[in-house]
């Protein structure tokens, strides 16, 4: 299905038909992706008394319960909520859903004995681009970060002046397939959060962090029509699915 939408001045279209999915899904295993120490989800079916609430135990129908973290198991959207006392809600904040994303694929920089992602690198991704969101795929890329476990790890994080950049430049959705924007163990500092979301001034309650995305290889760097799918949890976070549509030239 073709449909045609505006961009400033033009007229672009795109294939409904065609999504490419970068998320990420929960499953009841221990190939489940993970991070912050936590062990896989279960997904069990509810057990009453006799009952066992599965097809295939003699039930009429399939009734599971599901014990997940949205920051630990998967791709998830993330509010200011996140690090502030008072708890945002992801589900009042993002209140639309298809924005203009650039994906762009960044080789971590070494940077204090870790890996990184510098303002440069970004400054020099985007350019002069004029974007809604970002969506940034970290090399290698491989397909083991579908069920990677991070935890002790140390993986890449952005950098704190690379967060301001992104808050200068007006990108409002940061989507990265690393499990956190910020160090793994930063002694609560989160940075790149702090920085993303503005906390030491007027916050951002409108702007998001996705993480624990795939960008699979044969997505090519460029601009996409984002649709940034979300469960309607009232929580800081919430399960998401972002879904990019080429654009039609």
């Amino acid at each position: 299905m073709i449909t045609t939408i505006q961009y400033k001045s033009r007229k672009l279209k795109i294939d409904l038909s065609k999504p490419l999915d970068i998320s990420i899904p929960i499953q009841s295993s221990k190939h489940n992706v993970g991070a912050w120490h936590l062990t896989e989800p279960r997904i069990e079916p509810v057990t009453m008394d006799d009952w066992v609430g599965s097809v295939s135990k003699g039930a009429a129908v399939n009734f599971n319960n599901i014990w997940f973290n949205p920051h630990a198991h998967g791709t998830h959207t993330e509010c200011v909520g996140h690090i502030t006392e008072k708890v945002h809600s992801i589900n009042k904040h993002l209140k639309t859903f298809f924005f203009f994303a650039e994906v762009v694929t960044v080789a971590p920089e070494e940077f204090a004995g870790d890996f990184v992602i510098s303002k440069k690198q970004l400054q020099f991704a985007l350019g002069n681009k004029k974007r809604d969101a970002i969506v940034i795929r970290t090399l290698p890329n491989m397909r083991d970060k579908l069920s990677k476990q991070y935890s002790n790890t140390n993986p890449t994080y952005l950098l704190e002046e690379a967060a301001i950049y992104l808050k200068e430049k007006g990108i409002k959705h940061l989507l990265i397939d690393l499990p956190s924007i910020d160090k793994e163990k930063d002694d609560g500092n989160l940075l790149a959060h702090n920085a993303f979301w503005n906390t030491k001034g007027k916050l951002r309650l409108d702007a998001t962090i996705t993480e624990f995305i795939f960008v699979p290889n044969k997505v090519e760097d460029g601009m996409y029509v984002l649709n940034l799918q979300i469960a309607s949890f009232e929580n800081d976070a919430t399960p998401s699915k972002p879904v990019l549509y080429k654009i039609l030239e």
